[in-house]
């Protein structure tokens, strides 16, 4: 592809995206279910995107039940090769104020009811030491800057299981592991991304201090400060997307070409009903 298609995933609060010219709406059925929406297929500063709400447009689905991996085959079907994800999170450091963005570098997984890959029962086992694009991160900076958005240039993003938020004692206990960030949704969406060799950031907009703070987290303010976050995450991400290069290279960043050596099982134990979906992700290295 001489355009590449970039995935939007919006999170809470951002449901669509303006002044982009949509002109067509997909419903697919992938080997993994429906994705949480149809996709919205559209035209930006010249750029091919798909638009997708992770929750859904009335965000039916709570953070566990989110159907990552049916978003993320969905995007690779259309030759999405770069994805921007949208992700609300709490704040585990005083200076990451709600209101900021963080443009995260590091992952903690703390989920236990969700798939985290394409491929079971086989043996497939992607790098992840650093789970988002390096490229794409400094992209999503360098429009901040410009944007003029108070961002932190990385932090560590503890992703919870949900859907209550935490305890002051989980809240603690995350700060005393250097953690920065809780939320809900940047897992398994930053596994399955990799598994499918997309280029993958995270966008995480402050929208409370977990209780570790004063407060109880209430949901009212996590709602306030959705809104007032939601126009600048747009702006951004449109000052974002011309600044995407229009071809990978092949050795920028570890996301294209990490399934390289990734499968240990053979082919020919490879589940029957299971081979072509699988193949599908690994085709290009036959």
């Amino acid at each position: 592809m001489t355009n590449a298609r970039i995935g939007i995933i919006g999170g809470s609060g951002v449901y669509d995206l303006d002044g982009v010219e949509y002109h067509e709406k997909v419903d697919m059925w992938t080997p993994y279910g429906s994705p949480s929406d149809h996709l919205r297929l559209g035209r930006f500063a010249g750029r091919e995107l798909v638009f997708l709400p992770r929750h859904g447009r009335t965000h039916k689905f709570n953070p566990t039940h989110v159907p990552y991996a049916a978003n993320i085959y969905a995007m690779k079907k259309m030759n999405v090769e770069w994805i921007l994800s949208v992700n609300a999170v709490g704040s585990l450091r005083l200076e990451m104020k709600p209101q900021d963005f963080v443009i995260p570098d590091q992952l903690i997984d703390r989920t236990k009811s969700r798939i985290n890959t394409f491929f079971d029962p086989i043996a497939v086992h992607v790098g992840f030491a650093d789970p988002f694009c390096s490229p794409l991160r400094q992209i999503l900076i360098a429009s901040c800057r410009e944007c003029k958005i108070d961002v932190h240039e990385k932090g560590t993003y503890v992703c919870m299981e949900g859907p209550a938020f935490s305890t002051r004692a989980e809240s603690n206990l995350y700060r005393s592991w250097n953690a920065d960030l809780i939320g809900m949704t940047a897992l398994p969406e930053a596994k399955l991304a990799r598994e499918a060799e997309i280029c993958y950031g995270i966008v995480a907009a402050v929208t409370d201090y977990d209780c570790w703070h004063e407060e109880n987290v209430e949901i009212e303010m996590v709602i306030q400060n959705l809104k007032k976050n939601s126009e600048n995450l747009k702006r951004l991400i449109k000052t974002a997307i011309p600044k995407i290069p229009e071809r990978r290279e092949p050795k920028a960043c570890e996301c294209v070409n990490a399934m390289q050596n990734a499968v240990l099982t053979q082919p020919e134990d490879f589940p029957k009903d299971r081979r072509e979906v699988f193949e599908f992700f690994m085709s290009k290295y036959r």
